[in-house]
């Protein structure tokens, strides 16, 4: 996997942001270490997804191509699929929740996207994508178990090392496990002493449960406010690498997920999303005690004006000095 990566890498090199490293001396002198964060909140559709959107798409056949690709998402793998279907000029259809976030299901159709949605409730976004395959020529280009999406992924984590050098722990969130697998992968072969840590919201910690009891488990549409990582389980190419590579999983709660956000807003002048706030959220807590330096990758910036509105109100900048 990790030539894969390497050669995702290539392929992406003036195609997909260089995103920037950015530091806040808050945290550095609140945790005496130096906390260093890789914002694909700055990538292409505002998250790290089109990595993996376009390291795949890309790769398809002509024939491929000229049918069509098909994915399910709650967002940000919608954007980047229905975003590089317009770069490469390739026909996409996006199978959504109707709970999406409003920003990211009007992206999606921006794009040029056929988008279809379904209830989260009763219905299952496999078996949504499954009947509409039926029949058809479109390729499926799934958000995360898929080794081509896994390798555009882990090119967050090899940029982010090439560019700072050593780190002495990463922290990636989790929710299908693409970005965690192949952060961890490309961390692992770059420097096999940095410590890799996976983080997940405590409502949506099938992936952490998976990890610790060697069986993956699952928790269909699970009711936390990082929906990014509401995907009911992990993936079975996704799992082994994350069994094989990350050194330990971590939760956070609601509320600290929150907490991160106002902080990159009001500390970090950042727009950062739920489920790109986990790495954040799990220093605030002592989930994981920093030493040393620490890379934490901010996942994506995709986050509605309501939902911006209800976290910014829970809170103020004062909670944090």
């Amino acid at each position: 996997m990790f030539e894969r990566i390497k050669s995702a890498s290539q392929r992406l090199d003036g195609i997909a942001h260089k995103t920037p490293v950015f530091t806040s001396s808050t945290l550095n002198q609140k945790f005496n270490a130096e906390i260093l964060f890789k914002c694909e909140n700055f990538q292409r559709v505002g998250a790290f997804k089109f990595r993996g959107a376009y390291n795949s798409i890309s790769q398809l056949s002509d024939e491929q191509k000229a049918s069509g690709v098909l994915a399910y998402s709650s967002g940000n793998h919608a954007q980047a699929v229905a975003c590089v279907g317009k770069l490469l000029g390739v026909a996409t259809t996006i199978v959504m929740p109707s709970d999406a976030p409003e920003i990211k299901l009007a992206a999606t159709k921006g794009y040029g996207a056929d988008v279809i949605q379904y209830d989260p409730d009763t219905q299952v976004r496999e078996e949504v994508a499954a009947e509409l395959l039926e029949g058809k020529s479109l390729t499926l280009i799934p958000p995360f178990d898929h080794e081509d999406v896994i390798a555009g992924q882990g090119t967050v984590a090899y940029e982010f090392i090439n560019e700072v050098s050593r780190l002495d722990a990463l922290l990636a969130p989790c929710g299908g496990g693409g970005l965690l697998s192949g952060t961890a992968v490309a961390s692992k072969n770059l420097n096999p002493k940095t410590k890799v840590y996976g983080i997940e919201p405590e409502l949506a910690d099938d992936a952490t449960l998976s990890f610790k009891t060697g069986k993956i488990h699952s928790k269909p549409n699970p009711p936390t406010i990082a929906d990014g990582t509401r995907t009911a389980r992990v993936g079975d190419k996704t799992f082994p690498l994350i069994c094989e590579y990350v050194d330990d999983m971590r939760t956070v709660s609601e509320e600290a997920i929150e907490q991160a956000v106002r902080f990159f807003f009001y500390r970090m002048k950042m727009v950062v999303e739920p489920s790109g706030a986990l790495g954040l959220a799990a220093l605030l807590t002592g989930a994981i005690k920093p030493e040393g330096r620490i890379g934490v990758i901010i996942s994506g910036g995709n986050i509605d004006g309501p939902t911006m509105t209800q976290i910014l109100s829970s809170g103020h900048f004062s909670e944090f000095g």
